[in-house]
């Protein structure tokens, strides 16, 4: 598929995607627990939004918070924002009064979009914080408003339509995501109005091959880069339907939409990751696979297992087509492919982007040496707000490193070894953390499994495992571990297995390994 080599000087996201759908006014854009919003209610609604937001004074480029959760006056917030030239700043429903605090101060934001069960949070925030906003709109609010809020229909219904979109360009500011970070504060990673294009037509049509009669469900929450490439600018790029489920994404809420209990639709496709799908296969309600209608599933967020990859296909027929992208990329930029899938592998590079493994001298390193993995690509983010340090280190020149260790393979793709900080030196040689629990795992009787490094008594490095079982079933410390050593060279067999109810993990669900080491250190 041929692309521009470059988008017009004048460019707005929001009316990108509005006027990509004006020949179909009446079809569904989203559906949630509520019903439909079709293309032409929501293109009138987004109108609308921006129309308020500029009435309260807001001007260009300024911030407004989204903290709400997935339902459809989330794409209304935030394309809202962006058709007004504003930036909307998307968080994680998930956290605490103290984070966003902290956001709120951080981004300057000038008003709030908030769902009504996440107001009492909010309210703690603005307590903790100096940080004033003008004005709080509030989504399906749980009780009676204070005089600075406003409910989400009435703010609607008060203004007419903007009839233009600000004039931005692509370069401009087009919206924030906060960078989860494995440790320290969050980084709020500014992104282009133009970036979001690109990861569109590169990856979702080029690679994905989504169409307008696809109906998407994302597990992956809108406020993640992940998500809201899946449930919203992907979907509408293509004039498709996307299901947005507001509760959290466990096995029995997933599996009810999948099999058209809510919205009378069934997903044609469904954006998942590897914790995730280990649960749901692992669930006595996993439906059959005459009653789901997946034509596609995509996986990113950590790196599947090939054994995972292996039973979900066995089951439902379908690929788990796996990639890996980031908040500084917006979206994936290594993947497998629907008709190319190589199970244990990121897969090949996205056309469009270049991809480069290089050692710890800075250069190059030779195919099956591991490395650090750079990326160069139109999507990459602008920088970290307010954070020169960590926009040096992580934005070099054309390039942008993902703080993840690969190995390049004989046929062009990429195999995972872990977060750069996760690896491990064992006897004097790399060891994949990921790779010791992609094996685990597939013991019939583990469920989840993380890795990290443990010292000895001489103070040399070993790997130790913490191991969650599936419910109802047993296994020992010396049966896993000559399991890994039937499978993997002799020195990356974990040499401590302790046994969990549960793994420390982020919102996203990727395991926090930086934790197991803290407890362990004590």
């Amino acid at each position: 598929m041929s692309h521009p080599a470059a988008l017009p000087e004048r460019f707005n996201f929001a009316e990108h995607l509005l006027a990509q759908n004006t020949g179909r006014p009446e079809k569904p854009a989203f559906i949630d627990d509520n019903g439909p919003l079709t293309y032409g209610q929501l293109d009138e609604r987004v109108r609308r939004m921006a129309s308020g937001l500029r009435s309260l004074s807001l001007r260009r480029e300024e911030r407004v918070l989204v903290l709400m959760h997935d339902g459809n006056d989330w794409p209304v917030a935030f394309l809202g924002c962006m058709y007004a030239g504003l930036v909307p700043v998307a968080v994680n429903t998930l956290l605490t009064a103290d984070d966003y605090a902290y956001m709120l101060e951080n981004s300057r934001a000038q008003a709030v979009l908030v769902s009504g069960v996440l107001l009492p949070t909010l309210n703690a925030a603005l307590t903790k914080s100096d940080h004033e906003v003008q004005k709080v709109v509030v989504s399906h609010p749980q009780a009676p408003l204070h005089p600075s809020e406003i409910e989400f229909e009435a703010f609607l219904a008060a203004h007419t339509p903007q009839d233009k979109p600000a004039p931005t360009s692509p370069d401009d500011p087009g919206f924030w995501l906060y960078s989860s970070g494995s440790t320290g504060r969050p980084k709020g990673t500014v992104h282009s109005h133009g970036n979001p294009y690109w990861t569109c037509e590169l990856y979702g049509k080029d690679v994905l091959g989504l169409k307008e009669n696809d109906v998407c469900f994302s597990a992956a929450k809108l406020f993640f880069a992940y998500g809201l490439g899946n449930g919203l600018t992907f979907p509408m790029s293509v004039g498709a339907t996307t299901l947005l489920m507001g509760e959290r994404p466990t096995p029995e809420a997933t599996f009810k939409r999948w099999v058209g209990l809510v919205g009378d639709v069934k997903p044609t496709v469904f954006f998942g990751a590897p914790t995730g799908f280990a649960g749901m296969l692992a669930h006595p309600q996993l439906p059959k696979r005459a009653q789901v209608a997946m034509r596609l599933v995509s996986s990113a967020g950590e790196a599947l297992p090939a054994e995972l990859g292996e039973r979900f296909k066995a089951h439902f027929g379908v690929d788990i087509v796996d990639g890996i992208g980031s908040t500084e990329m917006l979206h994936i930029f290594l993947s497998n492919r629907p008709e190319k899938v190589r199970y244990g592998t990121t897969g090949w590079p996205v056309p469009g982007y270049e991809v480069e493994l290089r050692g710890d001298d800075g250069k190059p390193v030779p195919d099956g040496e591991p490395g650090d993995l750079f990326i160069q690509g139109p999507s990459a983010a602008m920088m970290y707000w307010g954070n020169r340090q960590k926009t040096r280190d992580t934005f070099q020149g054309g390039w942008t490193k993902s703080g993840d260790k690969y190995v390049r393979n004989e046929d062009g793709s990429y195999t995972y070894g872990g977060r750069s900080d996760d690896m491990l030196k064992v006897s004097g040689i790399y060891v994949s953390p990921f790779e010791v629990e992609a094996t685990l795992v597939q013991h019939p009787a583990v469920l989840e499994a993380a890795v990290i490094g443990k010292e000895d008594a001489e103070g040399l490095t070993k790997t130790k495992a913490f191991v969650v079982l599936k419910a109802g079933q047993k296994a020992t410390e010396d049966e896993l571990k000559a399991f890994v050593k039937d499978r993997l060279a002799p020195y990356k067999y974990p040499r401590y297995i302790e046994f969990v109810t549960e793994l420390p993990k982020t919102a996203t669900g990727k395991i926090q390994r930086f934790k197991l080491r803290e407890q362990e250190r004590g």
